[in-house]
């Protein structure tokens, strides 16, 4: 790759590295230069750009995120379409984080253009929140890095996330001639919290005296129910394999695999099992809601890893969670995981096709209604589609049946785009951070392009407003963060959003399309034959 200040002469094809003016406007960073960029440049008086042109030894930054996201998760992971060289990895469920630390560090020693970033291993993540992300530093990746990187994940992927799974916990819960009624509920409360928190639900508890026979027959009644995992909280902690709890877990067939571990609080956890169950002795700091180490073990076990003696002494690296005397007090507040944006489209049906005759929404594309092929498409990327329908809605209705949409009728499709506009946007729910606003008429645009769009989309580094392009025009769908749903509201007449993305230049990202589909629309029959041509 050759980086620097080039002639204009040796522009042509070259990755713009910071954004130059023009007289029409502004060239962004990351904008490949085409001959007539070149051309615009030179006549507004530029002589030289900062760019980056790659060689055949180079791989393309997102054609190289790509090629590792698709491939280093594994189960409860979803990749992200690449751009400006990063692709995230997203959960697709409730889990916890599985990484193989090893590997990850061999990756990121390989070369510095090329990074992988997780979340901790056996981090507690939710649906849709990012776990992993991919990003190369400069434009491209040399060739001979990319092939190592992809010969390290094999067929292995790096990280994954373990669904934590329904399941039905038992708590024995001992006490004491001294025990208050007041201990033996927060231990219940404590519990139940916690295995509800990780997907499970406490199915059954025994409150039994502190004794061995008492504890095993409590151990024996809750497997016999076939309780997965049993939790045992003592009224007295556990000091010894010869004390009351880890006595019962034999006595009542089963073996205690560990006792102890090195995390403070919970220290004095025990873990055992009978068969294939876990039996935990719950530490005392429990009752607090506070995390300790059993919440760790408690994690792993109700997303069905296994868990070893190995595992448990290998938790003293960052085992000490209690407040040191340089922190006294714990930072308020806690980060928000980052997740993926819940994006809507918004499928505008509801047009006269005055210049089409019939409605052109019903013509045949590739053996089926233009308005299913173009549906099909987006709703694939969006994670609900919303169609509006307006001049023969009926048989709009009808051409999609069967496909996971939304319907929305416009009466008012007459008065032009905006008002179809309006009562999409009016549909959507509270909770949607973003909509692909796609034209009914343009079968040709794929699911990709609306991946790519989302995967531009960042309101904080201001990217609220994502547009396709191809050769430097823009095209068709265009997504639009929750912040602009009242201006788009707030449109009349029959001239889409145009006049919007003319005021809002600094909230618009222009991703770069591989051909034209953005740029077609069937409006009217001779452009309807030469798209069935394509």
């Amino acid at each position: 790759m050759v980086f620097g200040e080039l002639p204009l002469a040796q522009a042509e094809g070259a990755i713009l590295a910071h954004s130059v003016k023009h007289a029409g406007g502004m060239f962004k960073k990351g904008r490949t230069l085409t001959a007539d960029d070149i051309a615009l440049l030179k006549a507004s008086g530029a002589a030289t750009v900062f760019a980056a042109k790659l060689s055949a030894d180079d791989v393309p930054e997102d054609e190289a995120a790509a090629a590792v996201a698709c491939i280093v998760g594994a189960g409860g992971t979803v990749a992200q379409a690449p751009f400006t060289g990063r692709a995230n990895l997203h959960a697709t469920t409730h889990g916890l984080a599985v990484v193989d630390t090893e590997r990850v560090r061999a990756l990121n020693r390989l070369h510095e253009s090329l990074t992988l970033a997780t979340v901790q291993p056996f981090a507690i993540v939710e649906e849709r929140e990012m776990v992993a992300t991919v990003k190369v530093i400069p434009f491209a990746v040399p060739r001979l890095v990319l092939e190592k990187a992809l010969t390290i994940i094999g067929s292995e992927p790096l990280i994954r996330v373990a669904a934590f799974r329904n399941k039905r916990a038992g708590l024995v819960i001992t006490r004491l001639p001294q025990t208050k009624p007041s201990i033996i509920a927060k231990s219940e409360d404590s519990m139940r919290e916690r295995i509800t928190a990780l997907g499970g639900t406490l199915s059954a508890v025994r409150v039994v005296a502190h004794e061995i026979a008492g504890v095993t027959a409590a151990i024996k009644a809750l497997r016999a129910e076939a309780c997965d995992p049993i939790l045992v909280f003592g009224a007295s902690a556990i000091v010894d394999r010869g004390d009351i709890i880890p006595m019962a877990v034999a006595a009542a067939g089963g073996e205690v695999i560990h006792l102890g571990m090195p995390v403070d609080p919970g220290n004095l956890m025990m873990f055992g099992a009978i068969g294939d169950v876990p039996v935990i002795g719950v530490p005392s700091c429990a009752r607090s809601p506070k995390l300790n180490g059993f919440d760790w073990v408690l994690a792993r076990v109700m997303a069905d890893l296994k868990v070893s003696a190995g595992d448990i002494m290998d938790m003293g690296a960052g085992g000490l969670l209690a407040e040191i005397p340089t922190r006294p007090a714990p930072r308020e507040g806690k980060p928000k995981p980052q997740r993926a944006p819940r994006v809507a489209a918004v499928v505008l049906a509801a047009g006269q096709s005055s210049r089409f005759g019939a409605n052109k929404l019903l013509a045949d594309m590739g053996g089926q209604p233009m308005i299913r092929r173009s549906v099909s498409a987006v709703r694939q990327a969006a994670d609900v589609t919303v169609v509006v329908t307006g001049r023969d809605a009926g048989s709009i209705e009808a051409a999609l049946e069967g496909l996971a949409v939304r319907f929305v009728h416009n009466a008012d499709f007459a008065a032009g785009l905006s008002t179809s506009l309006r009562a999409g946007v009016d549909a959507l729910s509270p909770d949607t951070d973003a909509a692909v606003i796609a034209l009914g008429d343009m079968p040709l645009v794929s699911a990709e392009v609306v991946r790519r769009l989302i995967a531009a989309y960042s309101p904080a580094e201001h990217r609220s407003i994502c547009v396709p392009v191809f050769r430097g025009e823009r095209g068709n769908p265009v997504l639009w963060g929750r912040q602009h749903f009242e201006a788009l509201k707030a449109m009349s007449g029959d001239k889409g959003a145009r006049m919007l993305l003319d005021q809002l230049t600094d909230e618009i990202v222009e991703i770069d399309m591989p051909d034209d589909a953005v740029l077609r629309d069937a409006d009217t029959p001779e452009a309807l034959a030469k798209m069935r041509k394509s």
